[in-house]
């Protein structure tokens, strides 16, 4: 039952209404966790079909085929991958068969121990009486539970390993997929892969490639036009009216233009929208995108460098300065200096000497925010460094603004 009385220590009075407001329906349809139905899956039905192709043995309780799938971030591999697992699971409780569904982002667990005790924990019933505690036990121990587990509650299994190439060794994938050779279960399992990294097969050891029997896929990033489609059809997060019309093709062609990330395309509505919400605007416009994508783009740059020295935001801002007020990119340090001192003045800071100011600039350049070229003057100049920035200098100025 929803409740806005406010907290007793003040913090909290959010209301559903303050999270949907009259801009947003159903947010949750625009964050990437969220499961769509096939309809709304875009651009992917040839890799359903095949991907259910080749698992589907499993849901009869035979000998599966597993897949490796390939493509950059945000071009829908762990969308359909879980579509499918999901969609067997279904298949196989309609024909009298009970099917294991666990998945693991290696990102997250990358050890061995790690990656068998999430998805033994994940697929792991009341019913079993079998404890897998998150620590305390050896791998083996893992292993022989999950493999209980297994033949206990189940006639198959799938197990989804997410950011696979994450794994600090691929002995996982080695017991995995041996388990059924060396009698260590007496189901099927079907073994999928996530990865980034195309060559990731390639990093995998000779009896792995031995033993690991898969086939592998490859997502092209989205193009305009699908992206496009996959947002219109998350348009029911919005209130009716909302989004004017040059919205969502507007969001699809920045996305497709700079990365093909649906996931990226989803946050930059999402982002519009809390835009306008803030404002208190009535709809939402190209220009809420606009602004959104701005507002993005410094709260990750205020993100990258919110460990460092308060100096460094100083000695950017001075980089920006000079670059917004002048036609030239690159920079001597001398005269970022000169910014810089005037910088710290307004903020009544004393400044850094010119070894520090120094120090700051190669932090940044190391992160990729700005970048370095060191030049030779000639005779009586001598070697100096020039700075330029790698971002814009609006961006820089707007992340002033937001750590303020």
């Amino acid at each position: 039952m929803e409740n806005n009385s406010r907290s007793r220590d003040g913090l909290f009075s959010i209301s559903e209404e303050d999270v949907q407001g009259h801009i947003f329906r159903e947010k949750d349809l625009l964050t990437i966790s969220h499961l769509p139905e096939e309809s709304r899956i875009i651009g992917r039905d040839e890799q359903i079909a095949q991907l259910a192709e080749e698992i589907e043995p499993v849901i009869i309780g035979y000998e599966p085929n597993s897949a490796l799938i390939y493509g950059k971030t945000g071009c829908g591999k762990s969308l359909v991958a879980k579509y499918v697992a999901q969609l067997a699971e279904e298949e196989a409780e309609e024909r009298g068969y009970n099917l294991a569904y666990g998945i693991c982002d290696c990102s997250q667990s990358s050890k061995e121990a790690s990656v068998i005790q999430t998805i033994a924990d994940s697929m792991n019933t009341p019913t079993t009486g079998i404890s897998v505690p998150s620590r305390g036990i050896s791998t083996d121990e893992y292993y022989k539970r999950l493999w209980e587990i297994l033949d206990e509650a189940y006639d198959g299994g799938i197990i989804i390993l997410d950011e696979i190439d994450h794994l600090k060794s691929d002995d996982v994938l080695m017991v995995l997929s041996r388990a059924n050779e060396s009698e260590k279960i007496d189901v099927p399992l079907a073994i999928i892969g996530i990865s980034n990294k195309i060559d990731y097969r390639n990093r995998l050891s000779e009896r792995v490639k031995s033993s690991f029997s898969h086939r592998e896929f490859i997502f092209d990033p989205y193009d305009s036009t699908q992206l496009e489609a996959i947002l219109r059809n998350r348009n029911d997060a919005f209130q009716e009216g909302v989004l004017k019309d040059e919205v969502v093709p507007y969001c699809a062609a920045l996305a497709a233009k700079k990365h093909g990330d649906a996931r990226k395309a989803m946050n930059l509505l999402k982002f519009a929208g809390e835009y306008a919400k803030r404002k208190e605007k009535d709809e939402v416009s190209k220009e809420d995108v606009d602004a959104a994508e701005k507002d993005a783009e410094a709260e990750r740059l205020l993100s990258l460098i919110s460990g460092l020295s308060p100096h460094v935001k100083y000695v950017l801002k001075a980089l920006a300065n000079l670059t917004k007020n002048n036609k030239e990119n690159w920079f001597r340090t001398s005269r970022i200096v000169d910014t810089y001192e005037k910088v710290c003045e307004k903020e009544g800071v004393d400044v850094l000497s010119l070894s520090g100011v120094r120090d700051c600039l190669n932090e940044v350049a190391f992160l990729s925010v700005i970048e370095g070229n060191r030049e030779t003057g000639g005779r009586g100049v001598g070697n100096y460094k020039e700075w330029r920035l790698l971002t814009d200098a609006d961006t820089v100025i707007r992340m002033e603004k937001l750590s303020t």
